[in-house]
């Protein structure tokens, strides 16, 4: 994630239209001793904002890029915030990082990309390496297919796939949803600008 970095997704959730903005911003914040690079992410149903994040990742110089919370809100239609569900911070209440991407994956281990007991648990799974995807942007028979799964919602399986160089590309809810999500527009800040 390089700063200016701007990802749109379009999808589904049930019956309503998504659009989703992640931009990852030139803004960092220390977590548990570490620095940590702040994504805003954004998401509209039917065009009205529905959930702000404010993501914080970082990555090991091995490559490993680990995830140390969210501040996320939930809106109602007039943009009153409703549920901050979610949210957790490494080192605060027992909440810890988590692996979001191994530098190097391989198929069948399984690792926590968010540990908060009883409020963020989610478990990502790598199914392939060699996964075929189309989006707008790319059309590959390289991509990484992951299984996410969290003990909070024991009847919910989603796909996602990762391309390198380009991250999150597509998801899908296969069991207990009807979500679907993929990019649709990738916007490279030039690295040097500031």
């Amino acid at each position: 994630l390089h700063p200016g970095d701007r990802y749109v997704y379009h999808g589904t959730d049930g019956k309503a239209h998504t659009r989703d903005v992640m931009i990852a911003t030139y803004r960092t914040r220390v977590i548990d001793g570490v620095v940590c690079r702040v994504v805003f992410d954004r998401v509209w149903n039917n065009g009205l904002l529905s959930e702000r994040t404010r993501d914080f990742y970082a990555q090991t110089k091995s490559g490993t890029v680990w995830y140390f919370g969210e501040r996320t809100a939930t809106l109602d239609r007039h943009g009153h915030v409703i549920s901050r569900k979610g949210s957790f911070t490494s080192g605060v209440n027992g909440a810890e990082a988590g692996v979001f991407m191994k530098a190097h994956p391989r198929v069948g281990p399984s690792y926590y990309q968010e540990y908060y007991p009883g409020h963020a648990l989610d478990v990502f799974t790598v199914l392939r390496r060699d996964a075929h995807v189309v989006v707008p942007v790319i059309n590959t028979h390289h991509a990484l297919l992951t299984k996410e799964t969290t003990a909070l919602e024991p009847g919910v399986v989603d796909h996602k796939y990762y391309v390198r160089d380009i991250g999150s590309v597509r998801e899908l809810t296969v069991k207990g949803g009807s979500e679907s999500l993929w990019l649709v527009g990738l916007t490279h800040m030039p690295r040097g600008h500031a």
